[in-house]
């Protein structure tokens, strides 16, 4: 499956579980590459190792990158995504942040979240508020193109937990900040890409 060409500025790509989205950002890192000598691509990837199978996945998948685009970089920032974009972002350089799922999980569900009393729950959602603002921020002020990964996880059935549903819900509003942000907007099923939102 290879991304139909375009003029990448910002675009959002959003799909379920292997369902295509980290190999469609991973092909236009590639074919942003392959453009001009100057360009340069770099993931900011938001997982973090937080137990065996994780690690593994997280080696596996880094292994795979550098054989299918072997000039991305990688950059590790599961929490700052704001800061990272605004300084790492140029006019010649990709941005790839893979993926927006994780990234509200290490805010909203960090690891401890259930010994928290209320007055810290609150502080932290205020923080992640705040986190989110400076992101769409970076997001619109990019020199340079921006693809983000995001997970669409709403399709299925209402969870039963209320602390899963609560994050069911930020991630649906997150994905609708974002995608107001970006220029383009792509779902993908199955390995094929919907394109939901294209640049006017």
């Amino acid at each position: 499956m290879t991304p139909a060409p375009h003029s990448i500025t910002t675009e959002l790509i959003l799909g379920g579980q292997k369902s295509g989205k980290s190999r469609r950002a991973e092909l236009l890192a590639r074919d942003w590459l392959a453009q001009s000598a100057d360009h340069r691509a770099v993931l900011i990837a938001t997982g973090e190792a937080w137990d065996d199978e994780m690690r593994e996945r997280i080696a596996r998948h880094q292994r795979d990158r550098a054989e299918r685009v072997p000039g991305l970089q990688t950059v590790e920032e599961p929490h700052d995504v704001a800061a990272a974009l605004a300084r790492l972002s140029t006019p010649q350089t990709l941005l790839v942040v893979d993926c927006l799922t994780l990234w509200l999980t290490h805010w909203t569900m960090p690891l401890g979240v259930e010994a928290m009393n209320f007055e810290q729950k609150q502080a932290l959602a205020r923080d992640w508020k705040a986190q989110a603002a400076m992101f769409l921020g970076a997001v619109r002020k990019s020199p340079g193109p921006v693809v983000l990964v995001g997970n669409e996880i709403g399709l299925g059935v209402i969870p039963m937990g209320r602390e899963v549903r609560a994050f069911v819900d930020a991630l649906g509003t997150l994905n609708q900040q974002v995608a107001q942000a970006c220029s383009r907007v792509t779902l993908m099923a199955a390995g094929l890409p919907l394109t939901l939102k294209e640049p006017c």
